[in-house]
């Protein structure tokens, strides 16, 4: 028998769950709700970590956890501190004891791990202070916090138009440092004139806000809730990867139209558990993070990493938002998820910290993972598609507004990029081979990067089991129907317009084959110095964007398209120019057969239960026929165009 619980603010949890007698914590429900149960929250706040117990049992038996209908539900990592001393002018100590962190005080805990840069001194910690909901910074002293303008330094990842850390510019103004002793933890903040005894001050206690301590929590649904102010750690793909809401290794989560903000690092996680290695090359310093996250796969495997127990969740209508390192995580524990309709902006933007794991999303083994129809902008890295992207499919997303929209790295496809809007000065990082982009708006740039000194692994189709390893060679694409725009914006001689950084590659496989065989009888020499074919036809280049010399059929112009996107309220909107002959392209609606199979998994360009895939309607799902159009969208006409595309 299927029951109903209850949880309100007013509740007790020696009570019986019920409407009438609800629940205080939905902590205390989730020790209670067995497969095929729901969980109702009642409008208000709770502050704590909801650990799920038990698990569903399938799609058809979940436990579900959901904010009352029309009912406004918060759960926060923080706590509220009224006890604040004033020291010094505006600058504030609050006494807290180290009872109420548990055995997890964030303000003794540094970021840290592989693939953590900067800074490397532990002065960033997993604690924060909030005023009326704004985050702070932390300092490295109290004498910093007094005169918080000595604070010069900043951090800029390397692949920003500033790549060097922030010089002579104060960071903000309000600022907080802690110390610790066996009995408390002491805060100092600069609050700048606020009282934070009558304004809403909290500080981040807890690492989570819904999370499960255990693996193989299955089937469990979370709806309708905002969930902020979590004092998360770093994520790499070495080490655990708890999130603010995360499934912690499980299988057949549903995260939906839910409000997350305010992680610390990640906001969404479903990634790798600690069992398969945790912050080895850090700790240990005996192999390179490349070599155990090499190792973290074959564990898994040993493990039962498989379709059958791992993965396929849905995540879709949530807005994330002000995350320090990822709106959302996962290495392995994503394969075969679905991401969709999601809002996602302001990640990793503060710049008090940096690694080589963030992103709006950051995902690893991403096989199957199909990433649609969302919104990603203001993020200094909107996407990021790290080792194995098999099957995975990127298709009618917004990027703008970022540092970088899209970065695929060290994978062998096959996976496929169509119908989505790039509309940043800085559009992919191509470390990869065997990618279809096809029906793209790419405002601009790109860089490309062949990676012979990592072998990394593919897999057979749909499948987790390993087939082989081998680098990246680079190439192996296929381009069609796209628009490029060109740019002046080039951060580095790698990065370029168009697509004329495939000039010398073959454009057939018969061509590349030939090529490796008319070198004689050696082996993997003849392989690294011959370029993989690049597919590429029926792209428009506009504002002189280069083409790619061996193209056959194609449109040039060096027409400005003016292209913008305007935010109208809750709506957001693309502006652009076009000619009368870019709308004519001679071209076709391309599908699995025509993209073939890539070189090295030897596998097509298919769906995840193996279908075909035929790419006949737009970005705003418009039906395609006949000859399509270059570009995203249909029905576009000569001269201005302005065309919904949020909201």
């Amino acid at each position: 028998m299927n029951r109903e619980y209850h949880v309100a603010v007013t509740g007790c949890d020696h009570g019986e769950g019920t409407k009438e007698a609800p629940f205080r914590t939905i902590s205390k429900a989730a020790k209670t709700a067995e497969t095929g149960d729901k969980i109702i929250v009642h409008e208000g706040e709770y502050r704590e970590w909801v650990k799920p117990e038990h698990s569903g049992y399938s799609n058809i038996s979940r436990i579900v956890y959901e904010a009352a209908q029309g009912e406004k539900v918060v759960i926060k990592g923080s706590e509220r501190i009224q006890n604040w001393e004033n020291i010094e002018g505006t600058v504030w100590k609050a006494v807290v004891p180290n009872t109420l962190f548990g055995d997890y005080n964030p303000y003794k805990e540094p970021l840290w791990g592989d693939w953590f840069i900067y800074p490397d001194d532990n002065s960033v910690h997993a604690g924060d202070v909030y005023l009326n909901g704004k985050s702070f910074y932390e300092a490295k002293s109290l004498d910093e916090v007094k005169n918080p303008q000595i604070r010069t330094e900043g951090y800029n990842p390397p692949w920003t138009k500033h790549p060097e850390p922030i010089k002579d510019k104060a960071w903000t103004i309000h600022q907080w440092y802690a110390e610790t002793d066996h009995e408390n933890t002491y805060i100092y903040a600069n609050f700048q004139g606020a009282d934070p005894n009558k304004e809403l001050a909290e500080i981040n206690v807890r690492k989570c806000c819904f999370y499960p301590e255990k693996t193989g929590m299955d089937y469990i649904t979370v709806r309708g809730f905002e969930m902020a102010q979590a004092a998360c750690p770093w994520t790499p793909p070495t080490a655990d990867q708890p999130g603010l809401l995360g499934a912690n290794w499980s299988k057949g989560w549903i995260m939906e139209n839910n409000i997350i903000h305010d992680a610390k690092c990640s906001g969404i996680s479903i990634g790798k558990e600690a069992s398969t290695g945790h912050n080895h090359c850090t700790r240990r310093h005996r192999k390179p993070g490349y070599q155990y996250q090499m190792e973290a796969v074959f564990r898994a495997l040993k493990i039962g990493w498989s379709k059958e127990k791992i993965g396929s969740h849905i995540i879709r209508g949530n807005i994330i938002y002000d995350c320090g390192q990822n709106g959302i995580v996962g290495h392995m524990g994503c394969v075969f998820s679905q991401i969709y309709n999601n809002h996602i902006y302001n990640i990793a933007v503060k710049h008090e910290y940096f690694g080589y794991e963030i992103a709006g999303i950051k995902l690893h083994a991403a096989i199957d993972v199909q990433i649609r129809n969302n919104n990603i902008h203001d993020c200094t890295l909107g996407t990021w598609l790290d080792w194995q992207a098999q099957g995975t499919r990127v298709s009618k997303n917004l990027f703008y507004n970022n540092d970088r929209d899209l970065m695929v790295e060290v994978t062998h496809g096959p996976y496929m990029v169509d119908n989505n809007i790039f509309a940043s000065a800085y559009n992919f990082d191509n470390i990869a081979q065997g990618g279809a982009y096809v029906h793209n708006l790419c405002c601009g740039t790109m860089r490309r990067e062949d990676v012979l000194n990592r072998s990394t692994p593919y897999h057979f189709p749909h499948s987790t089991e390993v087939a082989g390893t081998t680098p990246v060679y680079g190439g192996d694409d296929r381009l069609y129907n796209n628009i490029f725009v060109g740019s002046a914006d080039a951060y580095t001689e790698q990065s370029l317009c168009g697509t004329e950084g495939y000039n010398g590659s073959t454009s057939t496989l018969e061509e590349y084959m030939e090529t490796v065989a008319s070198m004689g009888n050696e082996d993997l020499e003849m392989f690294e110095q011959v370029k993989q074919p690049a597919y590429i036809n029926h792209n428009a280049y506009l504002k002189n964007a280069p083409a790619f010399d061996k193209e056959k059929d194609n449109f040039k112009s060096q027409a400005d398209p003016q292209v913008k996107v305007s935010v109208e309220g809750e709506e957001t909107y693309l502006e652009i120019q076009l000619e009368k002959d870019m709308l004519n392209i001679p071209s076709e609606i391309i599908c699995t057969e025509k993209l073939g199979m890539v070189r090295i998994p030897e596998a097509p360009f298919d769906g995840p239960d193996g279908e075909s895939i035929v790419l006949d309607s737009d970005y705003n799902g418009t039906k395609r026929c006949g000859t399509p159009a270059a570009g995203p969208l249909e029905g576009l006409k000569e001269g201005y165009n302005k065309i919904k595309i949020w909201g």
